[in-house]
Order: structure tokens, then C-alpha cells, then sequence
């Protein structure tokens, strides 16, 4: 790993504690993975040394806690992926929405932000659910026909969408907008910092807010980072004898 010259998605996807010291330093590991430690700071106003200093002061050793996703079959981080963080999003997402009608409706008229918080959040809890079902009925099962064809030499059926790529790109394009709104939401609230006059249920919401946007940033980093790229390569791999 050479800090100064890898893309930040490249080292958390090598070792994933390095998304805390990102995630400190309000950098996005995910969305906008594919540039330097350098590049970003230049980007975001953020002072790189710092960012340095705390990446090369992680323990050497990661203690057996850090998983190496890059080592995982395909098939079997898609299902990971898809029982974990899809099933996490859609658990959560109906919650978060009832906690932030509650807080909106007792703390709109001293906290406005609320309002237009809540909407984004709407907004990609609706485009979020789409995006998740295009993976899990789409992209995902043909991922898991290519590690077939791989591993076993079974033919692959040619699919609609030509090329995995373009559902990557779609996806990864979708990652990017998700970003975004989140970044926004994390603006708006000043980091999910409760106001003073803010009660039990608004200190709660923004908890399962900062949890969430921390769970997509991790889904999303598994996604742009080791999955995606990593099926692109693959689909290069098949021998068109095996295509069908």
C-alpha cells in the first residue's frame, strides 16, 4: 500500500480501518474513491499531513478484525452484501422516516432544516429501494452466472444489458447521487449534532442517521471498490465458446 499515490478506495479495500480515519476526516472512501489521499484533501480544504499522520499511526497488526473482502468469490460477496447492507437499509429506512416526520412536525419552526433534511432522505429511501432491487434481480444473478461459468465451465447466457458494465455504471452513477444527498443531509444537521433544545427523539434520529449514512458509505465502498471492478475483469475472463 503506498499512501501517497493510491486511490482511497484502494486502501480501505486493503484494509478497511482505514475508512475511520476517512470517515474522521470527512472524506468520502466510496463515491469518490477512485482519486489520491492528496487529491481529495486538495479538493475538500482538508490539511493531507493530518490524514497521513492518523493512517500511519493505525496499529500494524489489525488483531484478526479487519475482513479482506478482495479475497471473497463473487458470488459470495453479492450474497453478503444483499443479506447485510440491503437488509439493514430496509429495516432502517421505515424507522428513520417515522422518527424525522415526529422531529419535523415538534422542531420544524425552530429548526427548518428539518424539513428539507427529511425530504432527502425521502428521496433516496425511494431511489435506494430501486437501486437495491435492480442489484438483487439484475446485477447480482448475473454475477453469480459468471462465477458458475467461471469455476465449472458452464456456458453464460448473453443478457439483455449486453456487458456488466452498464449496469455498473448505472449503479455506480446512482452510488454518486445517494452521496451526495447524504453529504448534504450531514451539512444540514452539522455533522448530526443535536441542538440544545433538541429532545430525546431528535438525538436518537440523528444516532440512526449517522448509522445509516456509515452503513451506505461501507455498502457502497464494497460495491465501487472490490465487487464492481472485480466483475467487470471477470466477464473479460469468459472465453466466448462459453457465451451463449
Amino acid at each position: 500500500m503506498n499512501l501517497k499515490t493510491d486511490h482511497i478506495g484502494d486502501i480501505v479495500a486493503e484494509d478497511f480501518r482505514t475508512s475511520e480515519v476517512f470517515r474522521k476526516h470527512g472524506m468520502d472512501f466510496c463515491c469518490n474513491g477512485n482519486n489520491t489521499i492528496e487529491q481529495q484533501c486538495e479538493e475538500k480544504g482538508i490539511n493531507a499531513e493530518e490524514v497521513f499522520r492518523d493512517l500511519e499511526n493505525l496499529p500494524k497488526s489489525g488483531g484478526g478484525s479487519s475482513v479482506d473482502f478482495r479475497s471473497w468469490p463473487l458470488d459470495l460477496l453479492a450474497d453478503y452484501i444483499e443479506k447485510t447492507h440491503h437488509r439493514y437499509a430496509n429495516e432502517k429506512i421505515p424507522v428513520i422516516q417515522g422518527y424525522l416526520d415526529k422531529i419535523a412536525q415538534v422542531h420544524g419552526n425552530h429548526h427548518p432544516e428539518l424539513f428539507e433534511i427529511k425530504e432527502l432522505f425521502n428521496e433516496n429511501a425511494r431511489d435506494f429501494a430501486m437501486h437495491m432491487k435492480k442489484e438483487e434481480l439484475m446485477l447480482f444473478p448475473f454475477i453469480r452466472q459468471m462465477v458458475k461459468a467461471k469455476t465449472s465451465g458452464s456456458s453464460l447466457k448473453q443478457p439483455h444489458f449486453e456487458t456488466v458494465e452498464n449496469p455498473v455504471n448505472m449503479m455506480m452513477h446512482e452510488h454518486t447521487e445517494q452521496g451526495e444527498r447524504f453529504e448534504k443531509m450531514q451539512k444540514l444537521s452539522d455533522n448530526y449534532t443535536t441542538p440544545q433544545d433538541g429532545c430525546n427523539t431528535y438525538r436518537v434520529t440523528y444516532e440512526m442517521l449517522r448509522e445509516f449514512d456509515e452503513d451506505m458509505h461501507t455498502h457502497i465502498h464494497l460495491e465501487n471498490n472490490i465487487l464492481f471492478p472485480k466483475a467487470v475483469e471477470m466477464e473479460k475472463t469468459i472465453p466466448e465458446s462459453q457465451r451463449i
